[in-house]
């Protein structure tokens, strides 16, 4: 008789996580950006990784350039209509060990209207128990979508014909989840 492995849930610790990305402006600087209000969930039979099931979701309000007047922007049709489409969200479809600290994690992105299948890289930091008895584990995860496939479509070239905003956004979350009961 074989034993079912117990299903493990992980919840993200949005004190110790951030969700940032990153895009050129003007081909010569880089903008960063950060989401300040997300939440989501890890499953995993027993405590293997490479089985996990993730899902998470991000407030398009709280996209963060540390610049008022391009937030604004980015919320506007322009680029994500937070009024209309108030969350981006990603759920796993599949993970796959690459070695002890490397996974690659398929899923499907939405940000506005649009669903479209990517590939994260996971770099999985470890596992440790807080001063509060809390057991947690670490991830860096990575990857690059273009803009405009999800209608992220506004764009500007300038006098000398450079382009104002790329299309590829790089994508970089540092995540502590928490093992729940």
């Amino acid at each position: 008789m074989t034993t079912a492995a117990v299903t493990t849930k992980w919840a993200i610790d949005p004190t110790h996580s951030e969700v940032s990305f990153k895009i050129k402006h003007l081909v010569i600087s880089t903008v960063t950006g950060y989401f300040r209000e997300f939440e989501g969930s890890i499953s995993t039979e027993g405590d293997d990784w490479a089985n996990a099931e993730a899902e998470f979701k991000a407030k398009v309000d709280s996209v963060d350039t540390n610049q008022a007047q391009r937030d604004t922007h980015l919320k506007s049709d322009d680029f994500f209509n937070a009024e209309q489409f108030p969350y981006l969200s990603f759920k796993s479809t599949q993970v796959t060990k690459v070695d002890e600290e490397h996974y690659k994690m398929l899923g499907d992105l939405t940000i506005r209207d649009v669903t479209k299948p990517m590939e994260l890289d996971v770099q999985f930091l470890g596992e440790a128990v807080d001063p509060y008895g809390q057991h947690k584990a670490g991830f860096e995860i990575t990857g690059v979508i273009n803009r405009k496939e999800f209608n992220l479509r506004w764009d500007a070239v300038t006098e000398a014909g450079a382009v104002v905003v790329s299309n590829d956004v790089r994508l970089s979350l540092n995540v502590q989840v928490v093992k729940q009961a």
